[in-house]
């Protein structure tokens, strides 16, 4: 048996996106008898220790310091502790466990830590998973050079995109670089009720036979241009309502904003909605739209072409690897609301352009987008990446 330590800034029970969902994934389909997976994250509101699936879950930082979400812009610096609290606690397990390999999801704040980490035991193979969806050009200077190393210390990169590929190889990476994608619980996002939807959410909504539900999904942040979305209601009739499921900075400009616009009766703010209810909330629903400004995969449009409705996206970052104009979805303009209320409206009118697209989109996601394939991928790099380290 082998014993991998993992280094994950957030992780359940709080607010999560795709990174997090794919080491969940990815460890629960890996036998415990094969690799035994234990993680360090940042503590907030949680005990400090415990078994999540097949990870032994060890939280560091003070409970009540950090309770922002990833996205938040107010108090970084519980992230920035993290890197020191994740590093002395990692010394101290692996004098106990002896790591075969670390994994750092992403590499930002965990990347640091696994970086003084592999600096230290430097015959420890290190795995980095790049599922940046920002932040491609804000790092400069000193940090830029800190940052850099990251890339050019580990010994293996796993990227969710091409586009990951050349941002990895443009930050200095030299080591093998694999393309393993997120995936999808198809089961779940494609079940029986997919048609039909969920009555009672329906009543729950308030969705008329005559309405129309745009979908998105994620964080509210900036990237993600839900404004263009709120924005793009003022081109389309009464009937077209947003459906929005998130949280984070953007909010409160959102509100604002709809307010603005008169249109409080046609948007509904939803929250934190736990990931395994989103299929219902798909189901209920006629369009997912995210007309992302930068993007590293997204996770959120693969499940909702799981899900049977057709994606509106805009063609940026890793969105261009499974969404073909016209095949498996829209592309959009970026920044532009007009042409988000265009590609509404052919969807709308187009029935045979838009069960071409459903079905096109649900076949691909299927035989493509899986997470035992995926897990079985992820695997191999970690077998690999520790025969390759003396």
């Amino acid at each position: 048996m082998r014993r991998i330590l993992i280094f994950s800034l957030i992780y359940y029970p709080h607010i999560i996106g795709g990174a997090e969902i794919a080491i969940k994934e990815i460890t629960d389909r890996i036998s415990p008898n094969e690799i035994e997976f234990d993680m360090i994250t940042m503590r907030k509101n949680a005990p400090a220790f415990e078994r999540m699936g097949n990870v032994n879950v060890y939280r560091v930082g003070l409970p009540w310091f950090g309770n922002n979400t990833r996205s938040s812009r107010i108090f970084p610096l519980s992230k920035l502790l993290f890197i020191p609290f994740a590093f002395l606690k990692a010394i101290s397990l692996h004098k106990k466990n002896k790591y075969d390999l670390i994994w750092s999801m992403m590499a930002s704040y965990a990347g640091f830590a696994a970086l003084l980490f592999k600096k230290k035991f430097h015959d420890t193979p290190f795995v980095l998973s790049i599922q940046e969806g920002d932040n491609f050009e804000r790092r400069e200077g000193i940090l830029y050079s800190i940052f850099a190393m990251i890339f050019k210390t580990a010994d293996r990169i796993q990227c969710i995109s091409k586009f990951l590929v050349e941002w990895s190889r443009k930050m200095g990476a030299k080591c093998p670089i694999t393309i393993v994608p997120n995936a999808v619980d198809y089961e779940l996002f494609s079940g029986k009720e997919i048609l039909g939807g969920d009555a009672s959410l329906r009543d729950k909504l308030g969705k008329k036979e005559e309405d129309v539900f745009l979908i998105t999904t994620g964080r509210l942040v900036k990237k993600n241009a839900v404004r263009d979305i709120v924005s793009a209601l003022q081109y389309l009739p009464n009937n077209v309502k947003l459906l929005i499921l998130g949280q984070g900075y953007e909010e409160e400009y959102l509100k604002s904003q709809v307010s603005d616009l008169n249109i409080v009766n046609r948007v509904q703010f939803s929250g934190f909605i736990p990931h395994a209810e989103m299929p219902k909330y798909l189901r209920v629903s006629d369009i997912f739209i995210r007309p992302s400004l930068s993007e590293g995969f997204g996770n959120s449009f693969i499940e909702a072409m799981a899900a049977g409705i057709p994606v509106i996206a805009t063609p940026v970052g890793g969105i261009v690897d499974f969404l073909v104009d016209g095949e498996t979805g829209l592309f959009c303009e970026v920044k532009n609301p007009k042409s988000i209320a265009q590609k509404v409206e052919k969807l709308i009118k187009d029935k045979e352009s838009r069960e071409y697209i459903v079905k096109n989109a649900r076949k691909m996601v299927e035989e493509k987008y899986g997470w035992g394939k995926i897990a079985g991928e992820i695997k191999e790099i970690f077998y690999s990446a520790m025969l390759s380290v003396p």
